[in-house]
């Protein structure tokens, strides 16, 4: 017997009704052993549409399982004119605190109008102060409709559509190039990278884009391997300090980083043309925990020091200070919604800083522009379910406008329902190297790569003279 095998949370999110659903196949109905049948009964309720509860009710997917859905109303009741009526009285009434009386009586004297057409599966199922069990169920959509739909009818209301500038989980598993994993269209000149770094894994993301910011998600993953479809940070297995038991944290992410690093940069990405393209920058997640020290480190004794890069995203707010008002001083270098400070301190190695408000902003716009025009980032295959979980990550955060200092921002905040957002940072870095690289959106007044014209050597001596 499985009692009510999921919860709110993992009702939302649909890797972990799929991880749900291979469980209960296997390690579940597999307890008997071989040669030996065994009988499931699973008492569940629908919590939203497409959840596990809702998949294993449909016979088409899982015929294996005798599904049927008991609701509370079979029928409602054909006279809305009355039951509006009944609902504007039982509010004035709960409102001055007698309970509802009002409505009651007007029921009463209108019960078998407003019964007419109801077929309810309990009759007898009502309260002390209610007359009837049509009554109750009314007063229970009236209470709270969603919460009825779902609980009673096991029928849950279609989920809120998502706003003009959020994308579902559906939406972005599905912007699908049908290109090869790994496999770089012919109008890709540059290939970015991004490491996410994280105490038991590290996520990574390689992109592929063209000059004009069409982007295309070559690969992405998790190292170590967690070789399974879907997974959290939290249930990781093998983790980093796993694989490197006789060191700490510090030397897991090192030689972890080592490891990622080469299998990344040292790989020839094979373009349409047979060209062979490389990573041109990887940008290193140095914000986490204790890792900062670590990251730098690495990156000035990797042997890939020329492409790797420490990297900070910063929370800029509408009454922050944007990338755009920085004052550049000696030696810095400064893009669009990025900049890379002049050496100094104790870590002598240069590290980027970036608008991560920003930059989330501009992934999902690019995320949002359709297929074939200038600008649009797609992924990799012709299977929407391969990207599922990539796709929870990219939309574990959401967007809220804010306004302060006579500007209006985009600040992204976690969902509460969800706890990974590591290849939405991966994604996002990824970006942010590609403009490093010189990649421009047209119209968006990034950096301009300087023209330099031919300079004969009379010139230059005329202008040292000078």
């Amino acid at each position: 017997v499985l009692d009510d095998p999921q919860t709110d949370e993992s009702a939302r999110s649909l890797s972990q009704c799929a991880t749900r659903e291979s469980i209960l196949a296997g390690a579940v109905l597999g307890l008997s052993g071989p040669g030996t049948k065994i009988s499931g009964i699973m008492p569940c309720t629908v919590i939203r549409p497409g959840d596990m509860a809702d998949a294993i009710l449909d016979r088409e997917r899982h015929p294996e399982w005798n599904g049927q859905r008991t609701k509370l109303v079979y029928a409602f009741p054909t006279d809305e004119a009355l039951w509006k009526r009944y609902a504007e009285l039982r509010a004035e009434s709960l409102r001055q605190g007698h309970g509802g009386e009002e409505a009651t009586a007007f029921y009463r004297d209108h019960r078998a109008a407003m019964d007419a057409g109801a077929v309810v599966a309990w009759p007898e199922r009502f309260n002390h102060d209610e007359l009837s069990a049509i009554q109750h169920a009314m007063n229970l959509r009236l209470q709270d409709e969603a919460a009825f739909f779902a609980e009673y009818q096991n029928e849950p209301l279609p989920a809120e559509t998502a706003s003009d500038d959020e994308l579902t989980v559906e939406q972005i598993a599905g912007k699908l190039n049908r290109m090869k994993r790994g496999e770089v269209p012919v109008g890709v000149n540059h290939v970015t990278a991004f490491i996410d770094v994280q105490g038991n894994l590290l996520f990574w993301v390689v992109c592929g884009w063209e000059d004009d910011f069409t982007g295309y998600v070559l690969d992405y993953g998790a190292y170590p391997d967690q070789k399974r479809p879907y997974f959290t940070l939290r249930d990781a297995r093998p983790t980093l300090t796993g694989i490197l038991p006789s060191g700490g944290v510090e030397a897991a992410i090192y030689a972890g980083l080592e490891t990622l690093t080469g299998q990344i940069i040292d790989r020839a990405w094979r373009r349409d043309d047979g060209a062979d393209l490389r990573v041109e920058r990887c940008l290193i997640d140095a914000n986490w925990g204790s890792s900062t020290d670590v990251v730098y480190q690495f990156c000035r004794q990797s042997s890939h020091a020329g492409i790797v890069l420490p990297s900070h995203g910063r929370f800029v707010g509408a009454s922050s200070q944007p990338f755009s008002e920085y004052k550049r001083r000696p030696g810095d270098l400064v893009g669009f919604n990025w900049r890379m400070p002049n050496v100094q301190g104790k870590r002598a190695v240069r590290h980027a800083l970036y608008d991560t408000n920003f930059w989330k902003s501009f992934v999902h716009a690019r995320l949002a522009v359709p297929m074939g025009e200038r600008g649009c980032l797609s992924l990799f295959g012709d299977k929407p379910e391969t990207h599922r979980l990539f796709a929870e990550h990219v939309t574990a955060e959401y967007r809220v406008r804010t306004e302060g200092r006579g500007r209006t921002v985009d600040e992204w905040k976690m969902r509460p329902e969800r706890s990974d957002n590591h290849w939405l940072d991966g994604l996002v870095g990824a970006a942010v190297a590609a403009s490093i690289q010189g990649v421009i959106l047209p119209g968006t007044g990034g950096r301009e790569p300087v023209k330099r014209g031919r300079v004969s050597f009379r010139d230059l001596q005329k202008k040292s003279r000078t």
